[in-house]
Parts: structure tokens; C-alpha cells; sequence
């Protein structure tokens, strides 16, 4: 059964992908303008998403710049999409931030960038679209997480608790808006190859290509999925791991992590 409305129809759906500049954003705006969709393109950068429209069929594309910790350039972009477009179907909050941190390395600076990127800029991207969706009655909105947001993880110090504090806001948003019918999804991704992980020092098991990452996306979207998690081969392994108690999931970390 569908949790959510199932997206079947991309043919001229409004999407806004914000964090679209590279990785799995760049790949899923791409991949929902090849189906049809018009996609706004958000990143705070404009010379990467100006390339990313042009490699697009011409009027497929809408680039707006932003910074996700700005609301009032989130609230005029939001409203910018609505003039142009009437409305929005899906709104994807890609933009993330991640530096590994172990408890003996803390740098405050940049767990407050984690923190406002990855978590404040979730509420004020919310803030943003949500009283948009509830008015037009419809409209989906999917926050990429990750499975480092599913238990405590080795060099995931400050970036896996906000992933987490994600996952426990997409399950709490789908309990308040699925009833005044929008949908909410949750996005959880193993490794991408993309410039985030690019920092990992360690091997990554089961690291899969940003085009990958994007047609799982699609396919759940398609599905009416609440969770969308890939590569299943890798995220399976780690909602067992969910499961176990911490006597016996602290040493399974350690050994797998050689951390």
C-alpha cells in the first residue's frame, strides 16, 4: 500500500530541488527534466546550475540561487515558483552539509555549519513551502536524510545526529500533512559517489554513482513511498543492525568500521 500519492505523471510536474549544483541533486533534476518535469534549480552557487540548464531541454529549467540558511530567500524563491508555475508538486531538499568529526576533534564552527545547513535549513525551507502546499490542497515534500541517521556512527559525530533529527521530522510531517493531503517522504541514501564523500578517508561499501542514487529516487517517488533507501544491499545490513541492542551493535560498529 502507498503511503504516499504516488508521482506517475513527471509530464510538466513543478519541481524544486534545492541542492541541485552537483551529486545526487544535479542527477535528479536531470533525471526529472528527461521525464518531462520543470525543475527550479536551487544551490548557492548560480555557475553550476546555469550548466545544469543548459544541458536541459530549453524553458525546462528555472535556476534560483539561494542559501538554505537564508527563510526570506527561501520564502521569495517559493514564491517565485508559484508565479511562474502556478504551483508546486515536489519539493526535494537535497542541500546538506557534512566534515567527519570524531568526540576528541570537536570544531564548533563547523558543527554550527552542520547544524544550520542540515537542520535549520530544513525548517526554514518548511517554513517556506508549506503553507504554499497546504493552500493549492497538494504537493510532496521528500527530505534526504541518510542511513548514517539511523544509529551512531564513527566520524558522523555532528552529521549523523542532524540526519537523524531529519528522519524524526519527516515521520513527524507525514503524521500532521498526509491527513490534508500532501505527501512526505524521507530519503536515505548509503554511500554516493559525490563531493561530500569525496572527504572519506575509508572504504566505502557498496558506493553506487549519483545517476544511481537519482532513479531510486524516481522509483520511490513513484511508488508513493514514505522511505526510499538505496543501495538496498547495504541499507538492509544496517536496518538489521537497527534492531540489535547496544551490547551487541556497539562491538558489530567497531568491528565493521575498524573504528
Amino acid at each position: 500500500m502507498s503511503l504516499n500519492p504516488p508521482l506517475c505523471d513527471w509530464r510538466q510536474s513543478r519541481c524544486w530541488i534545492i541542492g541541485a549544483s552537483t551529486g545526487i541533486g544535479a542527477a535528479l533534476a536531470e533525471a526529472l527534466a528527461a521525464r518531462g518535469a520543470r525543475v527550479a534549480l536551487s544551490s548557492r552557487r548560480r555557475e553550476p546550475l546555469e550548466a545544469l540548464a543548459a544541458r536541459m531541454e530549453a524553458g525546462r529549467a528555472q535556476v534560483l540561487p539561494l542559501d538554505i540558511r537564508d527563510p526570506a530567500a527561501l520564502d521569495q524563491a517559493a514564491g517565485a515558483i508559484v508565479n511562474l508555475w502556478g504551483g508546486i508538486d515536489l519539493v526535494v531538499l537535497m542541500a546538506g552539509d557534512y566534515k567527519p568529526m570524531r568526540a576528541w576533534e570537536i570544531d564548533l564552527d563547523a558543527a554550527r555549519a552542520m547544524i544550520e545547513t542540515n537542520l535549520t535549513g530544513a525548517f526554514n525551507t518548511l517554513a517556506a513551502v508549506t503553507p504554499r502546499l497546504l493552500a493549492q490542497g497538494s504537493g510532496t515534500i521528500a527530505l534526504v536524510s541518510s542511513v548514517a541517521g539511523f544509529r551512531g556512527l564513527p566520524k558522523s559525530l555532528v552529521y549523523g545526529p542532524t540526519k537523524a533529527a531529519l528522519i524524526n521530522l519527516a515521520e513527524t510531517l507525514y503524521l500532521d500533512l498526509r491527513p490534508r493531503g500532501l505527501g512526505v517522504c524521507v530519503i536515505n541514501p548509503g554511500f554516493v559517489k559525490t563531493p561530500l564523500t569525496a572527504q572519506n578517508t575509508f572504504r566505502m561499501p557498496a558506493l553506487i554513482e549519483p545517476a544511481q542514487a537519482a532513479r531510486e529516487i524516481v522509483a520511490g517517488l513513484e511508488r508513493g513511498a514514505f522511505e526510499i533507501h538505496f543501495p538496498r544491499r547495504f541499507t538492509g545490513w544496517l536496518k538489521l543492525l537497527r534492531l540489535l541492542p547496544y551490547r551487541m551493535y556497539f562491538p558489530a560498529i567497531r568491528k565493521m568500521t575498524g573504528l
